[in-house]
């Protein structure tokens, strides 16, 4: 089931939901109807028991994103972007707290705002074309979506100082090197990689894949004790699941197991 809504598309195929960013004749540059819309999208998804796994892509090649649309912004006074900044932030957000694994195919540049929502993914998938980078230090102002946030958590922090600094942009495969991309394939493959990715995560207990996504996200930020407690209440919600004792059943009779999501 496919619903195309201003800026974006929904397409539903059975536990699994596209986002598809749609403004490909601005290279998907963020405006506040997208970042409205990534929002609703978003929530909607997260209270949908029926979703196991997000994708996140675009409908162009040319570009996953390219931060925010400047020319919405030429005539705001500083004002009004910080009130859109509300509205960016709730759109991060939104999509960085998704209890199910978003995967995110990279095709053409992700730039700006464009790679902070790439930088939401649990998993990105980037075409052969993809070019990542920070260049707000460019044009007067820094990262707003979470890039000095996330990108040093991920890379460390003096690589993450280079590229904010600098504004430069690294290719695909210096995005895999450094471990911001896990998989690279032809542009042409990318939503294809994406879906292959996700029913590979399917396969597996939904409710149990959420408690390890729950537990490696709020870990990250904590100590290694209380991380452990983390990781020990997660265990204890999934151990009363249906899904659990399914899975042990299905080990024992040796038979995939039939997930419901209980």
């Amino acid at each position: 089931m496919e619903t195309e809504w201003e800026t974006i598309i929904l397409k539903k195929k059975n536990h699994f939901c596209w986002i598809k960013l749609n403004r490909p004749e601005a290279l998907n540059a963020l405006n506040t109807q997208m970042a409205k819309e990534l929002t609703s999208a978003a929530q909607e998804l997260a209270l949908n028991p029926d979703i196991w796994v997000v994708g996140l892509s675009s409908t162009t090649d040319k570009a996953f994103g390219v931060g925010a649309d400047l020319k919405e912004r030429r005539d705001m006074s500083p004002e009004q972007i910080a009130r859109q900044r509300v509205l960016f932030a709730k759109a991060f957000a939104a999509l960085r707290d998704l209890p199910q694994p978003l995967v995110a195919g990279v095709k053409g540049f992700a730039l700006g705002g464009g790679f902070e929502l790439a930088l939401m993914a649990d998993i990105i998938i980037a075409g052969e074309n993809a070019h990542f980078g920070l260049p707000e230090v460019r044009v007067g102002l820094i990262p707003g979506g979470g890039g000095t946030q996330n990108l040093p958590r991920l890379i460390g922090k003096n690589r993450a100082k280079e590229m904010i600094f600098t504004g430069k942009r690294i290719s695909a495969q210096e995005a895999c090197a450094l471990g911001i991309v896990n998989k690279i394939v032809p542009v042409e493959q990318v939503d294809e990689a994406v879906w292959q990715m996700a029913e590979e995560i399917l396969a597996n207990a939904p409710i149990a894949v959420r408690q390890a996504k729950r537990a490696i996200d709020l870990g990250m930020d904590v100590d290694l004790r209380t991380g452990m407690q983390i990781e020990i209440e997660a265990f204890n919600v999934n151990l009363v699941t249906e899904d659990r004792q399914e899975g042990i059943r299905a080990f024992n009779e040796k038979r995939p197991p039939l997930w419901q999501g209980r």
